[in-house]
């Protein structure tokens, strides 16, 4: 970001970094174990034959517990024939019918698929018992006033293990933190158009990041399921709650909408031509599907609040877009963190040695998830930065247009003309690996999506060319490696190369005569 900050610095009054929206799942681990069911009914003393009796009866029970609240505040409860409804919008509408400062807003009733147990005959004894099975069940919905969160929302499913989804927004957060201190703010949807300290406002979005997630979230949980306690008090155990998905979001705010209306053309522009991608959707009115398969895509929407460029790759994503007209922002989202490393000690030995290992889902390595988002949007902005770079052209080509060594060993000149080389380095410099960087693989799917040899002997004749590829450039300092991990990064030069490479090669001869003159 520092060097996106150089150049437009003078134009931006303020930039915000931290969460968006943070979807928290939390799971009875005890429960959807091997046997866990089976274990809970028996401390129950729940025979087999009782078991569809139980679990309809704890369902009822349930249901009505977690809608007395409703009933007793006078608040709105909706049955939604479709679980499709946008059940935000409806919270919103019937919060404006029915005001209140703080508590429950209002809950609604839905039918979803879920996974629930089931008793499964099998003639084989070991594969016959209860089993996990995909299935459709009551799900409610509570829409908050939180003392500390805001406007959020949750779910639980009815039916045993009782799962629970709990949506909070960073930005509401913040809005309700800076109200309560008395600070001077525009807002506007989930940003914020101008802030009149905009450090102390970093500072409480920093301060976030030191909640008990799991007390703060425990406490949801009890409104959605006031009788958890009671129903398991045979077999005591509490959620696990893990970040299905997390946004973090860098804000940069500019002195005016025609300000950003300036520059922000030219970056989509960049974003789309510099960071290359086998397929361009433009003007569609549709997300990605969510079976992703693992295709590397980027997409271009022109949407009425603004332009969005986003790029995704195996559940993550970064996108950039205007929002009220002077907000720059990056976003980072996060719903797959293995490609992500963490320093912590195995699961298994909490106590024991640190080192370099996955990162989780479970709210324990959300900080860490927070680390790498803002690397991410940093690295995004950085390679937006070179759409103003003032490096002659010359400079920029020559320095990689010659044989070099390195460590004794020597490598050719990097032939910019060439189509492999040319394919090789619109392929690194593509934007969806500013989220993790990129692999070996990666780049086989990318310069050889089709073999005609299927063979293992062809497969690793492929890696071995990928890999003196990755060398070669990074040799002449246009990746780096990114530590304790099989994956590279993109350079500042590799960048400035890439942007420079593909403006030129797009430029006409009267273009670029005029930008000469």
């Amino acid at each position: 970001m520092d060097s996106f900050i150089a150049r437009f610095g003078s134009k931006i009054t303020g930039v915000l970094s931290g969460f968006d929206r943070l979807v928290f799942r939390g799971t009875l681990l005890p429960l959807v174990r091997n046997g866990g069911m089976f274990s809970f009914l028996k401390k129950a003393g729940v025979r087999l034959l009782e078991f569809k009796e139980f679990v309809v009866k704890t369902s009822e029970a349930l249901k009505s517990a977690s809608l007395a609240e409703a009933e007793r505040y006078e608040r709105p409860v909706r049955y939604l024939e479709s679980s499709a409804t946008s059940k935000e919008e409806l919270a919103k509408a019937l919060l404006a019918e029915h005001p209140v400062r703080s508590g429950l807003v209002c809950a609604f009733k839905t039918v979803e698929p879920c996974r629930s147990f089931e008793y499964h005959r099998d003639a084989d004894p070991r594969l016959r018992g209860l089993k996990l099975r995909t299935r459709k069940c009551l799900h409610i919905y509570k829409y908050f006033i939180h003392p500390l969160f805001g406007f959020m929302n949750a779910r639980i499913q009815t039916w045993f293990p009782f799962n629970i989804q709990v949506c909070i927004n960073g930005r509401e957060w913040l809005a309700r933190e800076m109200e309560r201190r008395g600070a001077h703010f525009k807002r506007y949807d989930n940003c914020f158009t101008w802030v009149r300290n905009v450090e102390r406002a970093q500072e409480l979005l920093d301060e976030q990041m030191k909640t008990p997630w799991a007390t703060v979230l425990d406490y949801v949980a009890t409104k959605l399921n006031p009788l958890h306690d009671s129903i398991f008090e045979p077999d005591p155990q509490s959620y696990y709650w893990s970040a299905h998905q997390s946004e973090w979001a860098t804000d940069l705010l500019f002195e005016d909408p025609q300000t950003l209306a300036t520059i922000y053309p030219a970056l989509v522009r960049h974003a789309m031509e510099n960071f290359a991608s086998p397929d361009v959707m433009r003007f569609l009115g549709r997300k990605a599907h969510g079976c992703f398969t693992g295709e590397l895509v980027t997409s271009f929407k022109n949407r009425p609040e603004g332009v969005r460029v986003k790029h995704w790759v195996d559940g993550n994503s970064i996108k950039m877009y205007d929002k009220a007209g002077s907000i720059l922002r990056i976003e980072t989202t996060i719903g797959k963190p293995a490609p992500f490393k963490v320093y912590r000690p195995h699961h298994a030995d909490p106590d024991g040695p640190l080192s370099w290992r996955p990162l989780r889902k479970g709210v324990a390595d959300l900080q860490r998830r927070a680390v790498v988002s803002q690397s991410a949007n940093d690295a995004y902005l950085d390679a937006l930065s070179t759409v103003a770079d003032d490096t002659p052209v010359a400079d920029i080509f020559d320095a990689v247009s010659r044989r070099i060594s390195r460590d004794g060993r020597h490598f050719r000149a990097l032939r910019i003309g060439a189509t492999d080389d040319l394919a090789l380095i619109k392929a690194i410099s593509r934007g969806e690996f500013n989220i993790s960087g990129f692999r070996n693989r990666d780049l086989q799917r990318l310069l050889y999506p089709i073999r005609s040899d299927p063979s293992p002997q062809a497969a690793h004749r492929i890696s071995a060319r990928v890999s003196r590829l990755l060398r070669l450039v990074r040799a002449h300092g246009l990746i780096r490696k990114v530590p304790r991990s099989h994956r590279y990064a993109i350079t500042a030069k590799g960048r400035l190369l890439a942007t420079a490479l593909l403006a030129t090669r797009q430029a006409t001869p009267q273009q670029l005569t005029k930008i000469a003159a």
